[in-house]
């Protein structure tokens, strides 16, 4: 791996690494890497670091099943730190808290607890997408979703259809609420389709990632 030759260790052979989460985009800890963590990391998908009270190598999660599936890896600019844009399997702090960053320094100078933020949309899609593909080879009446992977992809685009036109109509004749509700329904129907088709969130939003230069230039944006 030519890319870790251009890492800048430190005196102790370590260069610091975070952990952000790829769909929130939150910050959720801070550890240590060496290039035996790195090549783990790598060659199995899952964070590993290096841990400097213990002297060796530990895997995110390896006890709690909390583990870090690394989606992207990244360096800085001056090759002294690593970014790794991760899918959390559950809470990152031992203590329990989605992040590691659960303080905030107050006004006076006090520790609080930080604000929680609502999980983001991105975050509830890409839930409800793995919950879609996990139910995918189980029995037919397991679940309506199951149901509906086990029948034809014809039947399953006709539900989007429907489910859309029934969204346009909230928009046009119904209520705020019976809007958002139709249009859950929608978005749940259209994760079944990519899935059945072997295709995911993160394909349709690679799609829109390409576009993002042109949203600048369309008029009045």
């Amino acid at each position: 791996m030519k890319w870790v030759d251009s890492l800048v260790f430190n005196n102790q052979g370590l260069v610091a690494a975070i952990a952000q989460d790829i769909d929130t985009g939150a910050v959720l800890m801070l550890a240590w890497m060496n290039q035996q963590a790195i090549e783990k990391t790598l060659d199995t998908g899952n964070a590993h670091f290096w841990s400097r009270s213990r002297k060796c190598l530990w895997q995110k999660g390896e006890t709690s099943g909390n583990t870090l599936l690394v989606k992207d890896l990244r360096l800085d600019c001056d090759g002294d730190a690593l970014l790794l844009q991760v899918q959390p399997q559950g809470p990152v702090c031992h203590t329990g808290e989605t992040s590691c960053f659960y303080r905030k320094v107050g006004s006076e100078g006090d520790l609080m607890p930080a604000p929680k933020k609502a999980s983001s949309p991105l975050r509830i899609l890409a839930d409800l997408g793995t919950v879609i593909h996990n139910r995918r080879n189980a029995a037919e009446d397991a679940s309506y979703t199951a149901r509906l992977l086990a029948g034809d992809i014809e039947r399953i685009a006709k539900k989007v259809g429907e489910e859309a036109f029934e969204t346009a109509l909230a928009a046009a004749t119904q209520s705020d609420k019976r809007l958002a509700e139709e249009t859950a329904d929608l978005l749940y129907h259209v994760l079944i389709l990519l899935e059945a088709r072997g295709l995911t969130l993160d394909d349709a939003c690679m799609v829109l990632a390409s576009r993002r230069r042109g949203w600048s230039n369309v008029e009045g944006g």
